[in-house]
């Protein structure tokens, strides 16, 4: 009998040695997902035949999509569940309501962004983020900067000045200040958290070339992540 014990014991001991061994590179195998039970909603600016800001080929949408896309895929991986209004070159209409009928683009855009709105609403995330790049005449500006709406959800502009903040600590090459903006519709109506990122200026030379740029992409999705994590894990704690 002691025999048949010690063999089961043994038995045992090396299914555990195995399970360890298999599952020792996995964190998730010891710990939680840091962010499991927490819903984002990411928003890739523009789509479509509403490219955004542009200079030469560079078109903001590409840029907002590849970086949503990222910062989607990093959520996921710290266990959030993650909602993008867009996953594909269109505009959320495209994606979501593609039999809609629009008499000009106007009328469209205003339409795609009240879309944008009913999926938050119908989600119930515990954040919203919406990604962007910027241009305007002169060349000189530079900078990735996030802003809030005043008007908007409560702890917007904690959310803003963490993924601000990360942006400066990780790229290092902005010193922009979270500003809070009057004009962004989502950010006042959401009823959520939410903040809408500025990635830099595509009217920038230099910024232009980082912005499309796979691993500057990566880079600066993983540092929104980081700073959308900071938000969310001080809320938990």
């Amino acid at each position: 009998m002691k025999r048949w014990l010690a063999l089961g014991v043994i038995m045992l001991i090396s299914i555990v040695v195995v399970a360890y061994e298999t599952n020792a590179s996995n964190r998730n195998f010891f710990l939680p997902d840091p962010l499991g039970g927490q819903k984002v909603v990411i928003d890739a600016g523009h789509g479509g035949q509403d490219g955004g800001a542009s200079k030469g080929e560079v078109i903001e949408k590409d840029i907002t999509l590849a970086i949503a896309q990222h910062v989607a895929k990093e959520l996921k991986k710290k266990g959030a569940t993650v909602v993008m209004t867009r996953t594909q070159d269109g505009d959320v209409i495209d994606e979501h309501a593609p039999s809609e009928k629009f008499g000009t683009m106007r009328e469209r855009k205003k339409q795609d962004i009240f879309l944008r709105k009913d999926i938050v609403e119908k989600e119930k995330p515990d954040i919203f983020i919406t990604i962007h790049a910027n241009a305007i005449p002169e060349t000189k500006w530079r900078g990735a900067q996030v802003f809030y709406h005043k008007e908007g959800h409560a702890e917007s502009e904690l959310l803003a000045k963490n993924i601000q903040e990360s942006i400066r600590t990780n790229l290092k090459n902005t010193d922009r200040e979270a500003l809070s903006i009057k004009q962004i519709y989502l950010l006042k109506k959401v009823e959520v958290p939410a903040a809408l990122v500025e990635t830099g200026f595509i009217s920038n030379d230099e910024e232009r070339a980082l912005l499309t740029d796979k691993k500057y992409q990566e880079k600066m999705g993983d540092a929104i992540v980081e700073g959308i994590e900071a938000f969310l894990l001080a809320k938990i704690e």
